[in-house]
């Protein structure tokens, strides 16, 4: 029985520093998908070549991933505001976001997946940190820093965008624009650019989310798939657009998918995000704090 208790105890804590990482894959979309409804499937492989980033140059010249990260911000806020330049011209002027749209973010899945497997190849990898191996212990419940640091990460990334949201006039015109574009022309507040610069920060996020993805788990090109229902299954649960939401709904899938893996296999676990994302597309389509 003590064993048994030790081992909930230690699947609960690591479910929930693992739902802290889900947070940091999760806030992009939060963003993208939840308040401007641009459906970015290929969210997931911006976090990995944010991960192969942070991989050279921690392999090259010994960075530390995140601080790597944090340096590639800019490089991905500009690659964001590209795409979404790219987007905005050939589909949502002219009001076709749909099917094409999505067809526009599926291509941009599967190129940068080439791109990463001609570049990198099909073997795994990983980097080295002072922290990858080491755990802290509380009683019998052990804290591996490997999912602790990402948790931090996670929690002061979502600080700090919440900051940005709620205290400036860009943060509010992006939680607008979504909802009444011509109110914010109103304003003297351009929609596309209001857009535009929050296209590029949900993108600048995937730089930190793949750092901390490689820090937790060796990577591979394919390996951001895994992650597609996973994110969207967090934002939806969590109510879109809404920052909080987002980060009760990724502790909930986290400790969800860790009970699961230890007590009914590793396989069964993947199966929980799709599962909790069917049922709150039936009982609940708003989410656990509505839309944001």
């Amino acid at each position: 029985m003590d064993l048994s208790l030790d081992l909930l105890g230690n699947a609960l804590m690591s479910g929930l520093l693992l739902g802290g990482f889900y947070a940091a894959v999760s806030l992009g979309v939060a963003i993208s998908f939840g308040m401007l409804d641009i459906v970015n499937i290929a969210h997931p492989a911006f976090i990995l070549l944010g991960s192969y980033i942070a991989y050279i140059a921690n392999t090259w010249w010994g960075v530390d991933p995140i601080l790597a990260s944090v340096v590639a911000l800019p490089a991905f806020y500009l690659l964001g505001t590209a795409i979404y330049t790219v987007y905005d011209v050939s589909f949502e002027r002219r009001g076709d976001t749909s099917l094409r749209g999505l067809s526009f973010f599926f291509g941009l899945l599967f190129i940068t997946e080439v791109a990463l497997v001609l570049v990198f190849g099909v073997d795994y990898r990983l980097v080295d940190a002072p922290y990858i191996g080491p755990s802290l212990r509380l009683g019998v419940i052990e804290l591996p820093l490997r999912l602790l640091v990402p948790c931090l990460v996670a929690l002061v990334m979502l600080a700090v965008l919440q900051l940005f949201l709620s205290h400036t006039f860009l943060g509010r015109a992006v939680q607008a624009v979504a909802q009444d574009p011509q109110a914010l022309r109103l304003m003297a507040a351009n929609p596309s650019r209001i857009k535009r610069v929050a296209f590029g920060i949900s993108i600048a996020t995937a730089s930190v989310a793949g750092a901390v993805l490689i820090i937790i788990q060796p990577i591979e090109p394919s390996i951001g798939r895994d992650y597609i229902g996973r994110v969207f299954a967090i934002v939806v649960l969590g109510g879109l657009g809404s920052f909080s939401g987002t980060l009760l709904a990724a502790i909930i899938l986290g400790i969800a998918e860790n009970l699961t893996a230890t007590f009914s296999g590793p396989s069964w676990a993947p199966a929980v995000s799709f599962g909790v994302l069917l049922a709150t597309l039936a009982f609940r389509p708003s989410g656990i704090f509505g839309r944001g």
